[in-house]
């Protein structure tokens, strides 16, 4: 009867422990919605696209299909990843795409 208890427990705390790894990123360390024309990189996302790579500094022009949105990476030097949904516009990927956020080279030593 007490691993019929422990089993659950023990599934509960290590979900627990797990989430906060995959938790969003606040916004404003990622950076700010840039114009398109300050873009100083594109990348194009298709379907088979399954993460993109980009650096702390950079104004990058994603485009998806026949729309697109810039974002100027100028948050936290340090930011690490999170799903691109959380910058896109709604609706614009339809899908989790993971984003690795390098650090801004002007402020490494």
């Amino acid at each position: 009867m007490k691993l019929r208890l422990l089993l659950p427990t023990v599934a509960v705390l290590a979900a627990a422990c797990v989430a906060p790894a995959h938790a969003a990123l606040p916004t404003k360390l990622i950076g700010e919605p840039a114009p398109l024309s300050s873009a100083t990189r594109t990348i194009w996302i298709n379907p088979g696209t399954r993460w993109v790579n980009v650096q702390g500094g950079e104004t990058v022009k994603f485009v998806v299909g026949n729309s697109a949105f810039a974002w100027d990476f100028n948050g936290a030097t340090n930011a690490g990843s999170f799903d691109l949904n959380q910058i896109a516009p709604r609706g614009a990927l339809r899908r989790p795409l993971r984003a690795y956020l390098a650090p801004d080279p002007l402020y490494l030593d």
